[in-house]
């Protein structure tokens, strides 16, 4: 299959009409399909278990905690999935709690000092 052909049958299966779903409800199931497949499907993770820099940090604390937005920086950084959606989680993190289970982590305490100088909510 070359890529014209490829095109045209992706064209072909979001615009057949599926009984009981609008466009948008399609496009979402597309959409959830890419990125089922994106997070399944092999990539580059050769700087997996590296240091993280204050910009690449920065970059990612600036956009939202969407699957889409961590699948991009996953790829982009060349890092695990799940290492894009823990630095979410450990920005939103209570300061309390991560002094309960992790005092004196550094790489949580730089994604804390990077996600108050970007103006998160949550810290």
């Amino acid at each position: 299959m070359n890529k014209s052909e490829f095109r045209d049958a992706i064209y072909g299966l979001i615009t057949t009409p599926i009984d009981g779903l609008s466009w948008d409800e399609r496009i979402s199931v597309v959409m959830a399909q890419i990125l089922k497949a994106g997070r399944e499907l092999d990539y580059d993770v050769s700087n997996k278990g590296k240091s993280w820099t204050d910009d690449e940090l920065r970059l990612i604390l600036k956009s939202a905690p969407t699957k889409e937005n961590c699948l991009l920086f996953a790829r982009a950084f060349k890092r695990g999935y799940g290492s894009i959606e823990q630095i979410y989680r450990w920005a939103a993190e209570d300061q309390a709690t991560i002094n309960e289970k992790r005092p004196n982590d550094s790489f949580i305490k730089q994604i804390k000092r990077i996600a108050y100088e970007v103006g998160w909510r949550a810290t």
